[in-house]
């Protein structure tokens, strides 16, 4: 399961570090690597069990938007290998969906792992800060025992 946060920077050449404890996981989930794709601003990172459970689930969406949603996900996935350090390589077009430039974060969320622009990031917190002023996100929160 993946869990926590890393903050990291991207090469020149668009490569990231994994970091060890995600590694471990990704080995776990069949192989040494993960397929990546885009949604929110941000790279989902999956291991290739997880991915097949998550084609299996799109492909039985039958609606419009499911359709649509399955072009974006799918037809924006890549494979991408770890290297020997550890790293793998962001293909270009999903490095500039997510406005991956040089400061990232890795956030683990526990079926897979998110990829962020640093500044994307620190949006993304605030917003959920603003959210958990709301009484139902607390509600819907402390529904879950926390």
């Amino acid at each position: 399961m993946f869990r926590a946060s890393s903050f990291h920077t991207i090469d020149p050449k668009g490569r990231i570090i994994v970091p060890a404890r995600f590694r471990d996981d990704i080995r776990a989930g069949g192989a040494d690597g993960v397929m990546v794709s885009i949604l929110d601003k941000a790279l989902y990172a999956y291991t290739f069990n997880e991915w097949q459970a998550i084609e299996k689930k799109i492909l039985s969406a039958k609606s419009e938007p499911m359709r649509r949603f399955k072009r974006f996900f799918l037809g924006n996935a890549c494979e991408c290998l770890c290297d020997k350090q550890g790293r793998i390589l962001i293909p270009p077009s999903i490095r500039a969906y997510a406005g991956l430039e040089k400061e990232i974060v890795l956030v683990g969320m526990l079926d897979h792992f998110e990829i962020w622009s640093r500044e994307q990031w620190d949006r993304e917190n605030n917003l959920m800060e603003e959210e958990l002023e709301k009484k139902e996100v607390r509600e819907a929160i402390a529904s879950l025992g926390l």
